[in-house]
């Protein structure tokens, strides 16, 4: 198809040459100049080639003329891009100092001058030397002001001024015209200065915008909503915020184990146990486990036997091994919870689980091992070494995983590599 388009343009143009020769070679036309005695005689088309060799030779004379100075010029745009590209490098490979050096020196030339100095800031604000990046960002708000901004913000927060970074991001956050690194500033300078109606509004933009991996993404907007909920006044404006969250917001582990820690603490032990109980028949999660044993509340005896029923599917879980020990502390079942907590232990030791045991020994009456358990428990938290408790009757804990006969959907038992 192509070649048949290329072959008929080639035919149409052939045809119009030809006709135009014809056209031209019928009457060539009569051009006549006299200047001071000189005259000359000659056709149309001879004088405009004559022109148009002229304004070639002219162009030609202009370019040698402008040569040196280019070839200055030429040689003052590489240096620039080799210095940017240098003072990059140097920036991530932490010599922030050299980095400094080479991207002021990029930044004299006028197509670079905005990011060198952008980068120049971000070296100088890695040094300490928040002056000097806050005179980089002056310069570069001049051609690059929404970056400048942003990077102000950083500096600002950096510095412990984060209602100050808000206040400079939220003029643009009103009218919508926030970079997606400006949202992610004002969320965080939002969440370090307490304003956190403004930190979950940045959420959905920052969202939108793709500007944070998954991870990053949901870090952040679990860090926002803890906060929030923690800081609900009362029961009923702890229910209002909640009843606002979105659904994909009120299924994230952290929010819910925030949610129900803080209703628990306003009496509402009813609905925070009816959200970690249905979030559990959603999905497994050890946080929400550990909260659902440490909710107070006169269902203690129900809830063990609910979550010893979950030892069927999640029998090697140190965190579930250690929730029962704690509800059978509380319920002064103190054998049972040394069974737990000396298998939590062996499973995954931990200053909780420690504590535990220390409490299980003491309701015994045993006084030198709750206090031998107490000393583990602290020397955890310090990183000191740990003494073993006196295990079982027969001196030895079991620390192998209990393993789970996995079948097919036929019923055929898998095998295990």
């Amino acid at each position: 198809m192509r070649l048949w388009y290329a072959i008929g343009l080639l035919v149409v143009a052939a045809a119009l040459a030809a006709f135009g020769w014809h056209w031209v070679a019928e009457d060539p036309g009569y051009v006549l100049l006299r200047l001071r005695g000189w005259r000359v005689e000659t056709t149309v088309v001879a004088a405009l080639v004559m022109l148009l060799l002229a304004w070639a030779l002219l162009t030609v004379v202009w370019r040698l003329a402008r040569w040196p100075f280019g070839a200055f010029s030429r040689r003052h745009r590489r240096l620039s891009q080799q210095r940017l590209g240098t003072g990059l490098i140097a920036l991530m490979e932490g010599r922030h100092g050299d980095a400094e050096r080479d991207l002021n020196r990029a930044s004299r030339l006028d197509r670079l001058r905005g990011p060198a100095l952008l980068a120049a800031a971000e070296a100088a604000l890695r040094r300490g030397e928040h002056g000097r990046a806050r005179e980089a960002l002056d310069q570069a708000a001049q051609s690059a002001p929404q970056a400048a901004r942003v990077l102000r913000a950083r500096l600002l927060r950096r510095e412990g001024k984060p209602a100050e970074a808000l206040a400079l991001l939220a003029p643009e956050a009103d009218k919508g015209t926030l970079t997606p690194g400006g949202w992610r500033e004002l969320a965080y300078a939002a969440l370090a200065s307490g304003n956190l109606r403004r930190a979950r509004e940045a959420l959905a933009p920052l969202q939108k915008s793709g500007a944070l991996g998954h991870r990053a993404y949901a870090a952040l907007e679990a860090q926002v909503l803890v906060a929030a909920l923690q800081t609900a006044a009362d029961g009923a404006d702890l229910n209002a915020l909640w009843s606002q969250l979105p659904k994909a917001q009120r299924r994230v582990s952290a929010v819910i184990d925030a949610y129900a820690r803080r209703a628990a603490a306003f009496g509402l032990t009813l609905p925070a146990m009816d959200e970690v109980e249905s979030a559990l028949r959603r999905e497994w999660s050890p946080l929400l486990i550990e909260t659902y044993g440490m909710l107070a509340g006169d269902d203690v005896e129900a809830r063990l036997h609910r979550a010893e029923s979950w030892l069927d599917a999640h029998p090697n879980d140190a965190i579930l091994l250690l929730t029962l020990g704690r509800m059978c502390v509380r319920l002064k079942l103190w054998g049972k919870a040394k069974q737990y907590l000396q298998r939590s232990l062996a499973l995954a030791p931990g200053v909780g689980a420690w504590e535990a045991l220390g409490d299980a020994f003491a309701g015994q009456g045993d006084a030198e091992q709750a206090r031998r358990c107490y000393r583990n428990a602290f020397a955890m938290m310090r990183g000191d070494t740990v003494r073993p408790s006196a295990g079982p009757a027969n001196g030895v804990i079991d620390t192998s995983a209990i393993a789970l006969e996995e079948r097919d959907e036929h019923g055929v038992p898998r095998m295990r590599e």
